[in-house]
């Protein structure tokens, strides 16, 4: 009886952390609700051999990773069929949760660090999900395109662009063009100053949490370049 209550108790926490993200994402599916709920354990679990995210930061993933990652969704849904690179995935995100909302895209998670690919694929197995790829490359050394391409600040917008040169899809399939979607964080003008079409857009017009008042979503529509 104690370890079935306690069972049920452990449960029960991890389904109340994991609520924020059916806050603002009211509608997910049954294997969506189940996943968010799994993600805690497996990062933990993870995260005591090969260390890819702080101590606080899995205490709080939910909020610091997870939600941060879903922003994207909230400017951009992605079609079924539709093809997404995370480049620097770290530990998996934003692909990752990004690929639980979206089943019927497929995402491909790359980063140049092996330990950390290692834990996405561990991840992304330990939940099942058939539309997610990890890669251990940089990611100038692919040669395969995409609709858009997503990060979460892994370096200055000049220096990124450069790295994914030639991976954007020239058709858009959706009715926003092809492009980067960059979450960052703090004063963007002078990075952005020779991108006129970049669009800046503040993270706390979706969400009320403080942690979200001074990141920002960066979309980068580009043209195709072979």
């Amino acid at each position: 009886m104690i370890t079935e209550f306690l069972t049920f108790a452990k449960n029960l926490m991890k389904f109340m952390k994991s609520g924020i993200i059916l806050k603002y994402f009211p509608d997910l599916t049954d294997v969506q609700k189940e996943h968010f709920v799994a993600l805690e354990s497996l990062y933990a679990d993870w995260n005591t051999k090969i260390n890819v995210v702080s101590r606080k930061d899995i205490e709080e993933i939910y909020l610091r990773h997870v939600l941060h990652s879903l922003a994207i969704a909230k400017f951009q849904q992605f079609l079924p069929g539709s093809t997404v690179l995370d480049v620097g995935t770290g530990g998996g995100f934003p692909g990752i949760p990004l690929a639980i909302l979206f089943p019927e895209t497929q995402f491909t998670l790359v980063d140049a660090i092996g330990k950390k690919v290692k834990v996405v694929q561990e991840v992304v197995d330990g939940l099942q999900l058939t539309n997610v790829t990890a890669i251990h490359s940089r990611v100038e050394d692919l040669d395969t395109q995409y609709d858009f391409i997503v990060s979460r600040a892994v370096a200055a917008m000049p220096t990124f662009v450069r790295w994914i040169k030639g991976r954007i899809k020239k058709n858009s399939i959706h009715e926003r063009r092809n492009g980067i979607l960059y979450l960052k964080g703090g004063d963007l003008s002078e990075e952005l100053s020779d991108y006129k079409t970049a669009e800046i857009y503040k993270l706390s017009d979706y969400y009320t949490e403080e942690f979200f008042e001074t990141k920002k979503i960066v979309y980068l529509p580009l043209k195709h370049k072979g």
